[in-house]
């Protein structure tokens, strides 16, 4: 250790706070060299030189002198860079653009999907009530139980025919209902 950097340190050992400011002085630019080297931003380096002068002059006491007060502190350094990057990597965020894909479309864990869906459920819902029963009895049959023909016939005491043209007509006035074409908006308007 230099002459003048082991007069300092014993000064500041003994709680002259002018010397360890001297140290400070001596030190700092290769403290923060180091900072930066170990965190790559200019803001950790400025916190981790600052959070490594206030444990080095807490535990200047126990500083043996067996080397280089440099080198003391900066191992001191290097421990408070590897705590500050420990803690941002724990609290990294990215952030995300606007135009981001979702990492989950379906519907069930997307809001504005979820919002589309209840809407238009609510619509289909509606439509199906405005049907006359014995069309709404077919198209939930076929449409929402996967029921044949044959089955929604037995199921409705009607032929199997009967079930098929009455399948046709439901899906005909939901599907007016629910996406009209040019003509049919106007003729259902009136």
């Amino acid at each position: 250790m230099a002459p003048d950097m082991a007069g300092l340190v014993t000064a500041a050992k003994a709680g002259d706070r002018q010397a360890f400011e001297e140290l400070v002085r001596a030190t700092y630019t290769d403290a923060y060299t180091l900072a930066y080297r170990l965190t790559g931003n200019e803001e950790d380096a400025s916190d981790v030189v600052q959070e490594a002068y206030l444990r080095a002059f807490k535990s200047l006491k126990r500083f043996r002198g067996d080397a280089q007060f440099s080198t003391w502190l900066y191992r001191i350094v290097a421990n408070c860079a590897a705590t500050a990057l420990g803690k941002r990597a724990k609290n990294r965020h990215e952030t995300l653009d606007d135009d981001a894909p979702l990492a989950d479309l379906r519907p069930d864990y997307d809001p504005d999907a979820r919002l589309d869906a209840s809407v238009e459920r609510e619509r289909v819902t509606e439509a199906l009530r405005e049907l006359p029963d014995g069309l709404r009895q077919v198209v939930v049959l076929r449409d929402v139980y996967d029921l044949p023909h044959e089955a929604i016939a037995k199921e409705l005491g009607i032929s199997e025919a009967a079930a098929k043209v009455r399948l046709h007509r439901a899906r005909r006035r939901l599907r007016e209902r629910l996406f009209p074409l040019r003509g049919e908006e106007a003729a259902r308007a009136v």
